[in-house]
């Protein structure tokens, strides 16, 4: 059994991301969304692990989990240290392929120089024998899904966001080499897996002919709905395989590839990138997309709120309500108008840390074309029927992954310089595909699911 140590550069230490469950607070730090967390009797690898770290093992008072795929608990140690446990599942023949691109990630980003923009949780230790990760807590952060919700995730939050990404997009590179000034001790490379250089596995092109009935069982009918809506548009598959297709020619470079929301961390007004166990060398446009599909899917949302603004965090459930073809429009655009400065101030961040390639942009707008798509698969998970808001959303999706270059310049991602046009529903909300979102009242909001549609 091996135990793999590291620590990063600059100050950063970490919590769990965060889902939807009871809520618990204190006066003195921000509401955090909290589970009771599985029994460590039934996990003896979490102490084994931090005993070997010397941390001695949980203290049971105030342990605690958080929201997510993963097992995972939060707390205090016999020793007095605040950790984050978490485990990732074995792949079906008894590899681990998580842990070890999380491991690789930890190796690559070892080295960052202090004060970099590329913030990211502290690795205490691994226990790669039983996929399990240790990590520094910080008691008091909220998960960017929770400051998105509350307004809370603004310009200059973005702008962070952007130059964060943009460095770990140069990870490796000229621009992204360290100069040995972190003042961290770095993971024998020789000993870290090396990085995973396999295509990201979203979206499943087999999936674009047939559903694999070895899936359906773990699928709920609104999933099995959802993927029957893409396999039944034509031109929707054959955008995919376009998208595939200009990836694999594209510069790849390290990538997150599992962009979302609740993978931010805010401290201290300091943004932080966790959950590395889909890195790899992938199209630097796939986390661009993401996050800039992040924001259109709040705009989508920001129709059915009863003020046509985004909702917060408290108000997880917009009641239904009828509406008008011409007030769904209205709201479309107004959601748009009202998230695009902050595309904008991402993608002004991310140009600021690094110079994209030519077609970046476009192949980004695609990809969050695929990312609300991929938004209606996920919160179909938990319903019988297709929502509102993500049919909605899938609608936007469909219009920029079929003119991803039409889109470039409404979205902000076109050279600063340039003159944005003014957002019109036209240019992304696809006003016939709206109408049939409102046939049934809005349930979920979009942080309900945290997880890509086939993991």
């Amino acid at each position: 059994m091996t135990t793999t140590t590291s620590t990063t550069a600059a100050p950063t230490e970490a919590v769990a991301t965060a889902s939807t469950a009871a809520t618990a607070s204190t006066a003195d730090a921000p509401a955090l969304i909290r589970f009771r967390p599985t029994g460590l009797d039934t996990a003896p690898e979490v102490n084994a692990l931090l005993e070997r770290l010397g941390f001695g093992p949980f203290a049971p008072d105030g342990l605690t989990a958080f929201g997510g795929r993963n097992d995972n608990w939060a707390g205090t140690t016999t020793r007095g240290r605040q950790v984050f446990v978490k485990t990732v599942a074995r792949a079906p023949d008894g590899s681990r392929p998580e842990i070890d691109r999380a491991l690789a990630f930890e190796a690559t980003a070892a080295r960052l120089p202090a004060g970099s923009p590329l913030r990211t949780p502290e690795h205490l230790g691994t226990d790669r024998e039983s996929a399990v990760s240790a990590f520094r807590l910080l008691p008091g952060s909220r998960s960017g899904s929770e400051v998105a919700l509350d307004g809370d995730f603004d310009e200059a939050l973005c702008r962070e966001a952007g130059r964060a990404v943009a460095t770990l997009h140069t990870l490796g590179t000229a621009d992204g080499a360290s100069d040995g000034a972190s003042g961290g001790e770095a993971p024998d490379p020789a000993s870290a897996p090396a990085i995973d250089t396999g295509e990201a596995p979203l979206p499943p092109m087999r999936w674009l002919r047939a559903f694999p009935w070895s899936e359906v069982q773990d699928r709920s009918m609104a999933q099995i709905a959802a993927w029957k809506l893409v396999q039944d548009d034509t031109e929707v598959v054959a955008a995919l395989h376009r998208l595939r297709e200009r990836e694999r020619t594209a510069p790849h470079t390290p990538a997150h590839c599992d962009l979302r929301f609740d993978q931010f961390l805010v401290h201290d007004g300091q943004l932080f990138l966790c959950d590395w166990e889909e890195f790899r060398l992938a199209d630097p446009a796939r986390d661009v997309g993401a996050f800039v599909g992040e924001w259109l899917f709040q705009a989508t949302y920001s129709v059915f709120a009863p003020t046509g603004e985004p909702t917060s965090a408290k108000d997880a459930v917009a009641p239904g309500f009828d509406l008008s073809h011409e007030e769904i429009v209205e709201r479309g655009a107004a959601g748009l108008r009202h998230h695009i400065p902050r595309i904008a101030a991402f993608w002004q961040g991310y140009t600021e840390c690094r110079t994209p390639d030519p077609e970046l942009a476009e192949r980004a707008v695609g990809f969050a074309g695929w990312h609300l798509y991929d938004r209606l698969i996920a919160t179909a998970q938990a319903h019988a029927v297709l929502n509102p808001v993500a049919r909605a959303a899938a609608g936007i999706g469909r219009t920029l992954l079929l003119n991803p270059a039409g889109a470039v310049a409404t979205l902000r991602l076109a050279d600063p310089a340039v003159p944005h046009p003014a957002v019109t529903p036209a240019a992304v909300v696809p006003a016939a595909v709206l109408p049939t979102a409102v046939a049934h009242p809005a349930q979920p909001h979009p942080a309900d699911a945290p997880s890509g549609s086939p993991r």
